[in-house]
């Protein structure tokens, strides 16, 4: 458990250091990300971005599976 929570740490403080670099990459910002702007609200929900990310950490994550 000590182990699970020091690793989610560590990867909460490296994407903090590396989100000047992430935000250059246009993350947020693809086509088909969904922006609704009224008068008064905006809606932003990036579901592009997400899918991306996703795939990924699923290419991650099963390159460095332990078998």
């Amino acid at each position: 458990m000590q182990k699970l929570l020091i690793t989610i740490g560590l990867g909460i403080v490296l994407i903090g250091v590396l989100y000047p670099y992430f935000k250059q990459l246009g993350l947020g910002k693809l086509p088909g990300d969904i922006m609704l702007q009224g008068e008064n609200s905006t809606f932003y929900f990036p579901i592009v971005s997400c899918i991306a990310i996703s795939i990924l950490f699923s290419i991650l994550f099963n390159l460095f599976r332990s078998s």
